[in-house]
Parts: C-alpha cells; structure tokens; sequence
C-alpha cells in the first residue's frame, strides 16, 4: 500500500551556514510532539512497564558545492540488526557518554569518521521512540569542515548525501506498508535515487520538514 502526502511550500534554504542556522534555530524553537514508529499505527498497544533505552543520532549537514546535504549511512549487510538499512549515524547511549548528544557524535566520529569538534551544534528535535525499544534524540548538526567519510569496517557499507531540500520537502514523503509481527505496519518513506530512507530515518526527516515548512 503507498499512499502519497500533500506537497506543502517549502521555504527556499539558504546557502549560507550562518542563515540556514537561522532557519534552523527558527525550527527548532517551533512548537511540537515527539514522534514513534507507532505514529501511523494507532492500534499498536506497547507492553505495559516498557522501559525506553536512550540513544542519540546525529542529523549532520554539510556544505557542498551548490547546496547543503543530510549524512546518511547505509548499515552492513553483515549486521544482526537492521542489516542494510539506510540511517544517521549514532547509538545508544553508554556509561562513559555524558549525555545523547554525546553518544550522537561519538557514533559519528567511530562510524563515518566525523570528528566532534568538526561539528556545530544547532540542537535537538523531539525524542523518537522506536519498535526496538530506544527513545533516540536527534542532534542536529552543521559541519564546519572539509569532511571525508571514512565507514566503519563491519559496521558501516556506505556513506553518502542526500540534498537537504530534497528531504525538507514533505511532498518528497510515502506512506508505505508491510507486515510485521503478523500486522501490517505503516511507515513513512522518502526514496532518493536507489537509496530506500524509510522508518526512524524517515520520520525524523518528516518531522523537521514539518517544521521548516511552518
């Protein structure tokens, strides 16, 4: 099942770092929710006494020739867990992280090679709580530096950019289906040429389009 959103207006983004950061702050201050993977499925029922792992992921954007990009990295095929998928980097939070911001950039720095230091902190969207039990708070972040991936062997099969204003766009968004566990799911999608960026990924994505669309 696909189903296709309405296309808002998008406000056109600013190429420069200081006034998209503007934007940014701008969006950031805009009231809203937080969002789940159970948002499009209303009659999914959580256990009773579930408790949410914290975790932090890194929603950076980088300045290229013409236009800014989202880091996007595709998981291992190898992986146990969501081989293949398309994601931020970032994690749970360990013992030795201060805080989910945090654990974000030390993900960054030990899945694509980010360092932290090259990274300008702009702040962080409403938690997501996921299918897989973690209530992952995206940290929002500009690189300031010239930035060369490096995947994390095991870990990480590609990094890549995808144009910021073309998952700013909510008219960009799916909305598709599949079972799961025996139900069928719904969830949302933005494709970009033969990258499938679906579930938590998507979601984040939608919810700050949201609200840079306001």
């Amino acid at each position: 099942m696909i189903w296709t959103l309405q296309r808002w207006g998008l406000r056109p983004i600013s190429q420069t770092m200081d006034n998209l950061v503007q934007q940014l702050t701008d969006a950031l201050a805009r009231t809203g929710a937080s969002s789940s993977d159970f948002d499009l499925n209303k009659d999914f029922e959580l256990p009773k006494g579930h408790v949410l792992r914290p975790a932090g992921v890194l929603v950076a954007l980088v300045q290229g020739a013409d236009r800014w990009n989202v880091v996007l990295t595709k998981r291992s095929s190898a992986l146990k867990h969501h081989p293949g998928q398309i994601a931020f980097a970032g994690g749970k939070q360990d013992q030795t992280d201060a805080d989910v911001v945090a654990a974000a950039l030390r993900e960054a720095r030990e899945e694509i090679g980010l360092t932290s230091a090259s990274v300008r902190i702009i702040g962080t969207l409403p938690d997501h709580e996921t299918v897989t039990g973690f209530q992952v708070t995206p940290v929002l972040g500009l690189v300031r530096d010239c930035f060369t991936p490096v995947a994390e062997v095991g870990e990480v099969d590609e990094v890549f950019f995808v144009p910021l204003e073309h998952v700013m766009e909510p008219g960009n968004y799916l909305i598709q289906s599949r079972l799961w566990q025996g139900r069928r799911r719904h969830y949302y999608v933005v494709p970009y040429g033969p990258y499938y960026i679906w579930g938590a990924t998507a979601r984040i994505l939608h919810g700050l389009a949201e609200r840079m669309a306001k």
